[in-house]
């Protein structure tokens, strides 16, 4: 019988379609001339439906914060006030003490690499003149390379406030540079140990949160930077972003990647960037799913509708289902998503029925 054996088909072409695979087509004549009848109905129905298309994949991640790196004291000594771990330290604020004198971060990009003194120039000496005077010691303090007589006086003024020793020069471990504002992410070295240019005292990251999941090394188109992401924490909120790039396993700290080394650890950036996580516990996994292709507001049925159509032209239909009667009418198929496929023809429209090959 005619439609029987289309039907047939049309379970082989959803299966094919589904895959990705080759379409199967019958020999014999057209089967999409338009021509209505009446006999055997499909074995079910459904109706043509007007939606969202989303291929994707949906792994287990975690929250972290972005640009992890690890601060060593830059001279040896007794750490007598641990990093706070969790805490935000900002411009001036102490990120630990070390023989009992506060370790100040401060805002910059070159690294504290020497003592600073009167008669020193330099770009790291700029650096402190401007953290000087954005910290409020900056009277009479003209900002430039120079350490003179004037950055000397707000050195002094800036160590009296840090119940300091105001010998007017900056020692190589008083402070510690860094671009921007950080979050103590570990404290690395508890109270009364010994540490030294070789000993990590604390890790600490910027206070951009991220979320860092794991993917598997075939599912590299995912990670490419603005791959667009939909993470659902763990309060079942969901919070947009987009890839950001990838990192080293060992980045992710205590991430779903630690100890594997298989796989690709993926960053993502968050939309709302903070308030995105407000109150979510950073200790849970959340949900993490990569958008690989979408489509909006498209016509849709389910893959099994889909038949191969007879004939030397071949392609693919739909049978039309209306009362009694049916026709099968020419589409073009696009992309499939969770047993649904794009459909576009002359005349077809939402809400019409089709029929549906038994599975």
């Amino acid at each position: 019988m005619r439609r029987s054996t289309a039907w047939i088909a049309g379970g082989a072409v959803a299966a094919a379609a589904a895959s990705g695979a080759a379409a199967l087509l019958l020999g014999g004549g057209s089967g999409a001339d338009g021509s209505s009848g009446e006999g055997d109905r499909p074995p079910s129905t459904a109706k043509v439906v007007r939606t969202d298309l989303v291929q994707s994949k949906t792994v287990d991640g975690r929250l972290d914060y972005a640009q992890r790196r690890g601060v060593s004291s830059a001279v040896e000594g007794t750490v007598t006030v641990a990093a706070d771990t969790g805490a935000t330290v900002t411009r001036g604020q102490a990120l630990y003490e070390l023989d009992d004198k506060p370790v100040t971060l401060l805002y910059g990009q070159i690294p504290m690499f020497r003592e600073m003194k009167r008669g020193d120039r330099g770009s790291d000496v700029l650096e402190l003149e401007r953290n000087l005077r954005d910290l409020g010691y900056g009277a009479g303090l003209y900002v430039d390379p120079r350490y003179d007589a004037a950055t000397a006086a707000a050195v002094r003024s800036w160590q009296k406030s840090l119940n300091r020793v105001p010998t007017g020069k900056v020692g190589k471990g008083d402070v510690v540079f860094q671009p921007d504002r950080v979050r103590v992410v570990s404290s690395d070295a508890g109270a009364a140990e010994q540490v030294g240019p070789d000993t990590k005292v604390l890790t600490v990251a910027s206070t951009k949160p991220v979320v860092r999941a794991q993917l598997d090394e075939g599912d590299v188109s995912l990670t490419s930077k603005g791959t667009t992401v939909k993470v659902t924490l763990a309060s079942g909120r969901t919070a947009p972003g987009s890839v950001a790039g990838t990192v080293r396993p060992e980045a992710s700290g205590d991430g779903p990647s630690e100890g594997r080394e298989d796989g690709i650890t993926v960053e993502v950036t968050l939309d709302g960037g903070r308030s995105a996580v407000s109150g979510e516990d950073t200790r849970a996994t959340v949900n993490v799913m990569f958008v690989s292709e979408s489509r909006k507001n498209v016509l849709a049925v389910p893959v099994e509708a889909v038949v191969a159509l007879r004939g030397e032209h071949g392609g693919y239909g739909l049978e039309i289902v209306a009362g009694r009667s049916t026709r099968m009418v020419r589409v073009e198929t696009g992309m499939t998503a969770d047993g649904t496929i794009e459909v576009s023809g002359a005349g077809l429209r939402e809400g019409m029925t089709v029929g549906v090959a038994e599975q």
